[in-house]
């Protein structure tokens, strides 16, 4: 059954998952978890250390796991997923059925500013690449994930999504709380 306590953020790398889920966490008072640091604390490895030394097959269902553990807490919390999480293993169902999940749907060009103002190196799916070969492979990420993305209970679309905002789309969500 869906607990409504429980905010589950999924979206493009750069959409603002982390940063944003910080902020509404804070707000509601409730913990915030970053899936690929939960995985990174339970392989000791990074995230980029795991994709070179064992693959990605191996580090989606790790991923996988990861996410069935949390879910699986009893408390109210803030998760902010990986990209590609909700895309495998059913992972998006998942979230559903546990969870109200929110996509925040960020313009590319936002999202490919936020990469570059970032560590492109910490993002194992976009290490070495040239600008133009991030932007090819965002948009190909984009729409071989968008029809996970677009299977989330509240979707939030623009380049400045706010926790205010997020907050008023979620709160119908509470009087249906378990």
């Amino acid at each position: 059954m869906t607990d409504p306590r429980k905010i589950v953020l999924v979206g493009m790398p750069g959409s603002g998952k982390s940063t944003l889920g910080k902020e509404l966490a804070a707000r509601l008072n409730s913990p915030f978890y970053d899936l690929d640091d939960l995985i990174e604390e339970k392989e000791g490895k990074s995230i980029a250390e795991i994709f070179s030394e064992k693959g990605e097959g191996y580090f989606r269902n790790l991923e996988t796991s990861v996410l069935e553990e949390t879910l699986r807490l009893e408390q109210a919390f803030v998760l902010a997923t990986g990209g590609g999480a909700p895309c495998y293993n059913d992972n998006m169902s998942l979230v559903n059925s546990q969870a109200v999940s929110v996509y925040l749907d960020v313009p590319l060009n936002h999202i490919l500013d936020r990469l570059n103002q970032t560590q492109i190196e910490v993002r194992p799916l976009f290490s070495g690449l040239e600008t133009a070969e991030i932007i090819l492979k965002l948009k190909n990420m984009y729409v071989e994930r968008n029809r996970y993305y677009e299977k989330a209970k509240i979707k939030l679309r623009g380049e400045d999504i706010s926790p205010e905002l997020l907050i008023a789309e979620w709160m119908p969500f509470l009087k249906t709380k378990p």
